[in-house]
């Protein structure tokens, strides 16, 4: 299968939240900005508040490039380096990003070719990079556009998590179509995260998220090679999984743009959720939940006593017979974030497709 093709396949699977869709869209007026306007011109960091390392993975994105950068550049917070992978585009990315190197300068923008392995290695590549040196990390992919107030927003939450707590900062986002027009917000999760609820849906998208060091060393310690759905799903599983702290924000700080060339698309329409229970009744979210269990193993050590027991009772359960599958699957305590959800599960516990 040619790589971009089998990415859209991974991808269309992971952003579903987990496996199957719940929740439609919702409209909201937008908000009004907390934090003053800046231009283009006001990228110069403030050295002595916390910095911030963008992690962007490239691949054929001139459509939309230039819009996420200038979101960048508008950021009320202004000490942040953006760190570029391309993964080999063809067409004008690499000139575009050239061309903001040249404008922003070199300690602000560094543009390096990918591992050409797919969007989820692409990202862990940058994560596990040793020269990305900084106090939090955002991933972003290349067609979204920043709220002015993102990274701040971020921040002020990540600072309240004590030094050496894994921690991460996603939210909600705001759904657009190709020209920005606002078309509505991806569902608002109002469940705690959890590990049990990690092992059966992604609730943070990874163009949302912003991470501390204990995270990034986590997602280190596992490598860059580990064999995963998506970076925003497996971020969620670590850092739950080794006792860590999550924040979901039901503000939108991102602008997430509807196009058909996107590898992950909002997963609330009727059509995408078709594909999904298709993709389940098919054993694709098994499959996806073997990935996890095997991947988890290399990060056991850190992970938290009650993490490692809910991964036992879930990896064991699994290949029980009917009653003692549900039994096994109610005393792990996955779940997810809705009632559709929960419903979904119950369904899939019962022919066996967990």
């Amino acid at each position: 299968m040619h790589r971009q093709s089998e990415q859209v396949l991974r991808a269309a699977v992971a952003k579903f939240d987990g496996g199957f869709s719940d929740g439609g869209i919702a409209f909201f007026p937008k908000r009004e900005s907390t934090t003053p306007e800046t231009t283009k011109s006001t990228v110069h960091p403030i050295q002595d508040a916390p910095k911030v390392a963008i992690l962007m993975c490239t691949y054929f994105g001139q459509r939309f490039l230039a819009d996420q950068l200038d979101s960048f550049a508008a950021q009320s917070h202004s000490n942040w380096v953006l760190w570029v992978s391309d993964d080999g585009s063809k067409d004008d990315t690499q000139v575009i990003l050239n061309q903001y190197m040249e404008k922003w300068g070199a300690e602000r923008l560094s543009l390096q070719p990918g591992p050409a392995q797919g969007f989820v290695t692409n990202f862990l590549s940058l994560v596990c990079k040793a020269e990305v040196e900084a106090d939090y990390y955002a991933y972003s992919d290349q067609d979204d556009i920043w709220e002015a107030d993102k990274l701040q927003r971020s921040i002020e939450w990540l600072r309240t998590v004590p030094r050496g707590t894994p921690a991460i900062y996603c939210s909600r986002t705001r759904l657009v179509d190709c020209a920005g027009k606002e078309i509505g917000l991806s569902p608002y999760f109002r469940k705690p995260p959890s590990f049990a609820n990690a092992l059966m849906q992604n609730i943070g998208g990874g163009n949302t998220m912003v991470f501390n060091n204990a995270a990034r060393e986590l997602l280190r310690l596992a490598g860059s090679d580990v064999d995963v759905i998506t970076h925003d799903w497996w971020s969620y599983l670590v850092v739950m999984g080794c006792g860590g702290r999550v924040f979901y924000d039901p503000i939108p700080t991102v602008s997430y743009r509807q196009h058909g060339g996107n590898l992950v698309g909002s997963n609330v329409d009727f059509g995408a959720r078709c594909a999904r229970i298709k993709m389940l009744w098919k054993g694709r979210f098994k499959e996806l939940n073997d990935q996890h269990i095997v991947a988890l193993e290399r990060l056991k050590p850190h992970m938290t006593d009650d993490s490692r027991a809910t991964l036992a009772e879930f990896s064991s359960a699994r290949g029980r017979s009917l009653v003692p599958r549900a039994i096994g699957f109610k005393r792990s305590g996955i779940y997810r974030q809705t009632l559709w959800g929960d419903i979904g599960l119950m369904v899939a516990t019962l022919f066996k497709k967990l």
